[in-house]
């Protein structure tokens, strides 16, 4: 059966290319691949086999450990959000999983825990993001509770920045971190992509790339190409219709794009049910036929507008880059008022997935 010509393709070369980048950076310390969110719509199973030379993943749900497990991963995993109730405990000590212990009552979980199974933990310090962990002032209780539970194994201390990725920058969070965990000899997790890359300081004993794995940058001000990172994924399409507009002609849902001239317009198989944000205005940047192109109108469903008026040669059939090889997914979010991590998450279902292949890496 013909299919729509709206396809996602991902690269395990890129993928590999980027965890060789996090590597350079990480010096000895250990990769924890981020691969929550379907691995940021990349695919999770796609991915972990892709990625299988790192030396841990982190997820948000058991059930995406559980798929690892089942794939045969034997290396750790870390559970970004820790345990919600008594039974996802059972399932971190069944799947040797290591849940992040970010408040006292997954502690209280431990406590009363009399499975006898012991289970190894993140501890997140607060150290200004004010998103998950224990404040400074109660960091120190949390970790004597879990020195004196018989069912508490390793101990990694962590903490997660706020504005790697900014002007900004880490200072006074890694002070508080330096003061929260001084004179305590437990390994530490503490970069994420955007650390990682500008950060060395921040390196400690497990890193947490996440954003650069799959070849975008967590910078609005450096590119992810001069990064030496490549996309692993570029959403692809057609064109599946032209419009030939007279000035005062207008296209889509509320007519919001008026022509003032004479122009082309290629209708494109992508829309917001693809994932493709519908809040994108006209200007967001396009590829038609290897060539940059501008966004028209609203996005409606299943479809959007391209500007052929500069593309003569482009017509019925011609390929379209959304985001991806030749267009970064950060330019296309930039546009958009968004960020390239929503982008490449939203990839809807619906959207199928061509897999190129990579090379293993040892």
């Amino acid at each position: 059966m013909p299919s729509r010509p709206l396809v996602a393709h991902i690269s395990a070369a890129a993928l590999q290319n980027n965890l060789a980048v996090a590597r350079r950076h990480a010096g000895s310390a250990k990769v924890m691949a981020v691969v929550k969110a379907n691995a940021y719509g990349h695919g999770l199973a796609r991915v972990a086999a892709a990625l299988w030379a790192a030396d841990g993943f982190a997820v948000v749900t058991l059930q995406e450990a559980a798929t690892l497990r089942e794939l045969g991963w034997d290396k750790p995993i870390m559970l970004l959000e820790g345990m919600f109730e008594a039974a996802d405990l059972a399932l971190c000590q069944v799947l040797a999983v290591t849940p992040v212990i970010h408040h006292a009552a997954q502690i209280d979980m431990l406590a009363q825990d009399t499975s006898g199974a012991a289970v190894s933990v993140f501890l997140k310090l607060n150290s200004g993001m004010n998103r998950l962990g224990f404040v400074p002032a109660e960091f120190p209780a949390a970790l004597a509770r879990l020195q004196h539970l018989p069912n508490v194994g390793d101990i990694t201390l962590m903490s997660h920045f706020a504005t790697a990725d900014d002007a900004t920058g880490v200072v006074d969070q890694q002070l508080c971190i330096e003061q929260a965990f001084s004179g305590l000899h437990y390994p530490q997790s503490l970069a994420n992509s955007a650390a990682l890359l500008r950060y060395r300081g921040t390196r400690a004993h497990w890193v947490r790339p996440g954003i650069m794995l799959y070849g975008a940058s967590p910078f609005a001000d450096q590119s992810a190409a001069d990064l030496g990172l490549q996309p692993a994924m570029t959403l692809r399409s057609r064109i599946i219709a032209v419009q030939t507009l007279q000035p005062g002609d207008a296209i889509g849902y509320g007519r919001t794009y008026v022509a003032q001239q004479p122009m082309r317009v290629g209708v494109v198989a992508c829309g917001y049910a693809d994932g493709y944000p519908r809040h994108a205005p006209t200007g967001t940047p396009l590829r038609v036929q290897g060539q940059r192109t501008q966004l028209l109108g609203r996005v409606s469903m299943d479809m959007l507008y391209a500007d052929l008026t500069p593309l003569p040669q482009a017509g019925v059939g011609s390929p379209v880059v959304l985001w991806g090889e030749g267009l970064p997914v950060e330019e296309v979010a930039l546009a958009a008022g968004t960020i390239n991590y929503e982008l490449l998450c939203a990839r809807a279902h619906r959207v199928p997935v061509n897999d190129q292949p990579g090379t293993v890496l040892s």
